[in-house]
């Protein structure tokens, strides 16, 4: 006599469908049965589920309820086949139908909710449930609105991605005429001074051709003249020594001009320069990055510094500081701690918009104490921007054009050539070279000068 729950007869009653779904799934793999099979007990289970179940096994006995089989029966079960079948035609169409209806088509509650996490609607029973119990769920009206306004977020996105392109494109753009101008009048530059210099080797080969000449006549002259008087000697060897020997007097080969061999070697000097300035295209901007900082004690009094000496600025009151001998007390500069008398160094300086700055080396010998010449001359090698013009600091000074104006600058200084390279840092474009030979052999050190309220200078990392 079998003993009925009342509890599971209710449930079945309020809930049939999940009763049907219980009936005709497979106790091991929880889905539809496939190909379902009965055993002596009258379990069902799909054929594969129950077969690797027992796959290796000795004892043959129900998963189920443990009763032992005795021998691998199984037998199909063509009726619970049909019912699976039915089953799931009848979820397919209850699924379609609460489509329709807008119901959960497991609860066939309305679609009231929706999950952010799995991107669904749900019901109220859903959301009470353990798939979504800490999920971020929100009424389907806001879902609603969220959605419509998402279309319009993302053409505001498709736009302003657009625009970003043109201005990229446009960067590109601008940034391949740049390159094509600079390159173009580096080649005018090389091929100006390739004439310049060929000009110069031409006349001086002229000029010695002329002289080589000139020599050649002279001394065939001087060699004729002493065959005659070789001739003379022998039939007159009678006639007083002294007038032999004013008549044997000659002129030997003349001596090359001493400014003719200058100029050679200027010209020479000058090629030499030429082509290490255009290899400093080619790598020195890639030599080794150093780290620097701002030595406090030859700062003028009116600059700022920072504790890590990294930073200096122009200051509205003139400090209090001791006057020792290493610090400027009228030109408003800075020296870096760290000198360098060999080898290639590098190191980057940030000078944003601002209008009035210098950035550069110095010698170590630079004059501190009274009013002094940004030049070489003086023991400085440096670009200097003054509002709207930039230049670098030669004798005389040399303008340089706004397109180098940059940002941040990259100093190269190569001890070994003596000379000085700034570039413009990130792309490496140059902005100007002292020629090698330039900068004298002997201690360098980093040099910022900084003039106007406004204006903050900063060794980079």
């Amino acid at each position: 006599m079998s003993i009925i729950n009342p509890q599971a007869t209710a449930m079945a009653a309020t809930n049939p469908a999940k009763t049907l779904q219980d009936e005709t799934s497979c106790p091991i793999c929880l889905e539809y049965f496939k190909d379902p099979v009965v055993l002596d007990c009258d379990h069902n289970f799909c054929r594969a589920c129950i077969t690797q179940c027992w796959e290796g096994s000795q004892t043959l006995s129900c998963p189920q309820c443990r009763q032992t089989c005795p021998e691998k029966n199984l037998r199909p079960n063509r009726q619970l086949r049909n019912i699976v079948e039915a089953a799931r035609g009848l979820r397919l169409q209850s699924a379609r139908e609460a489509e329709t209806e807008g119901l959960c088509e497991k609860h066939r509650e309305p679609l009231k909710l929706f999950c952010k996490d799995d991107q669904i609607p749900i019901c109220v029973v859903c959301d009470r449930s353990k798939e979504h119990r800490d999920h971020r769920v929100i009424p389907a009206e806001e879902a609603a609105e969220e959605f419509k306004v998402r279309p319009k977020k993302l053409q505001e996105c498709k736009v302003t991605r657009e625009k970003r392109s043109q201005e990229n494109l446009r960067k590109t753009q601008t940034e391949r005429q740049k390159i094509v101008s600079e390159f173009q009048q580096l080649r005018q530059f090389l091929e100006e001074q390739e004439r310049l210099l060929l000009a110069q080797l031409e006349k001086l080969e002229k000029e010695m051709g002329m002289f080589h000449t000139d020599n050649i006549t002279t001394l065939s002259e001087e060699i004729s003249h002493l065959s005659e008087l070789i001739s003379e000697v022998e039939g007159k060897c009678q006639k007083p020594t002294n007038e032999f020997l004013q008549k044997g007097k000659f002129q030997g080969p003349k001596e090359i001009s001493p400014g003719l061999e200058k100029e050679l070697s200027d010209v020479s000097q000058k090629a030499v320069a030429l082509i290490e300035t255009v290899r400093t295209f080619e790598g020195t901007g890639k030599g080794p990055v150093v780290t620097v900082t701002l030595d406090p004690d030859t700062a003028h009094p009116q600059l700022v510094l920072s504790e890590d000496g990294k930073r200096v600025r122009w200051g509205h009151t003139r400090q209090d500081l001791p006057n020792n001998p290493e610090r400027f007390d009228t030109a408003l500069c800075v020296l870096g701690r760290e000198g360098f008398t060999s080898g290639r160094h590098c190191w980057e300086v940030e000078v944003g918009g601002w209008q009035c700055w210098g950035v550069g080396v110095a010698r170590e010998s630079v004059q501190r104490k009274r009013e002094i010449s940004y030049s070489p001359e003086e023991g400085i090698w440096a670009v200097w921007r003054w509002e709207d013009q930039f230049w670098a600091l030669t004798s005389p000074k040399t303008l340089l054009p706004q397109s180098r104006v940059p940002s941040r600058i990259r100093v190269c200084l190569d001890c070994d050539w003596g000379q000085v390279t700034f570039f413009r840092a990130g792309d490496e474009a140059p902005i100007f070279t002292f020629l090698p030979g330039s900068v004298p052999g002997e201690r360098i050190r980093p040099w910022l000068w900084v003039w106007d309220t406004n204006t903050g200078l900063r060794l980079c990392p």
